[in-house]
């Protein structure tokens, strides 16, 4: 019964809140990774935005205004990664909120000894666990350029928020009953193993080492890696593309070479 409802309400939803045409080619033209999908892909996708936006509340903060432009080119990144999953993965929270550029968060955390410390360093993006996802809009605008900045702000991000769902930001988010938990925790330490050990003897990777900073990170950065430039991904380690290609039901390595082979 409950599936029934959704469904009509979801439909409702669609046929009330379409987004204009021309809104939709100007926002995919912002985003050239995904010249990869299909019409029929990319149908499916513009409804989980519509969807998406209907769910969240993007709103600006220290007077940045969200344009329309803005709300669906944030909302494409967060549903690439579930065009194949239920959106339901983002149920829980309700917005995103805009900053201008980079903003410090102001948190404060005691440590062991009582004493209170305030994070002070200015952030571009945020995924805050039952909370929001903050993100400058700066920095997602220049992150659209896969080329230029090797680095995908949004997706990062969203990917947390992914994870975040087995209740704790560790790397690994609910996997679907067909994937082995323990074969993804051994192919992720040793992958992540590997990677922190290229970084810390100096290597110059062709993946952000920022990748390097914990598992949670790990997992965000090499999302943004298997949708932005898969066949690196691939080629750097193949048992995480295997395993992100199962969880995220996207083969996007095939789907680039057959386009630049076209």
């Amino acid at each position: 019964m409950f599936g029934a409802l959704r469904r009509w309400r979801q439909q409702r939803i669609l046929r009330t809140q379409a987004i204009p045409e021309g809104l939709w080619r100007d926002s995919l033209e912002a985003l050239p990774f995904l010249a990869m999908y299909t019409d029929a892909e990319l149908q499916r996708l513009r409804e989980k935005v519509v969807l998406f936006l209907n769910a969240k509340s993007i709103i600006g903060a220290r007077g940045h205004r969200v344009t329309p432009r803005q709300r669906v080119v944030i909302a494409l990144q967060a549903c690439v990664l579930v065009l194949n999953l239920d959106l339901m993965y983002y149920d829980g929270w309700e917005n995103v909120i805009v900053y201008p550029d980079e903003f410090v968060p102001g948190w404060e955390w005691e440590d062991e000894a009582g004493v209170v410390h305030t994070h002070e360093e200015p952030l571009a993006g945020e995924a805050m666990e039952r909370g929001p996802v903050i993100l400058s809009w700066a920095d997602v605008e220049a992150s659209q350029d896969w080329e230029s900045t090797g680095m995908n702000l949004a997706i990062h991000e969203f990917a947390h928020k992914l994870e975040m769902r087995n209740g704790v930001a560790n790397g690994c988010p609910p996997l679907p009953p067909e994937m082995a938990p323990h074969v993804w925790k051994r192919v992720m330490v040793a992958a992540y193993d590997h990677f922190q050990r290229r970084v810390a003897k100096g290597e110059r990777t062709a993946i952000d080492p920022y990748a390097a900073e914990s598992p949670a990170e790990f997992f965000a950065v090499l999302s943004e890696v298997f949708f932005a430039e898969p066949r690196l991904l691939r080629h750097e380690y193949l048992a995480v593309y295997q395993q992100f290609a199962r969880f995220y039901r996207q083969e996007p390595a095939a789907r680039v070479e057959m386009l630049r082979d076209a």
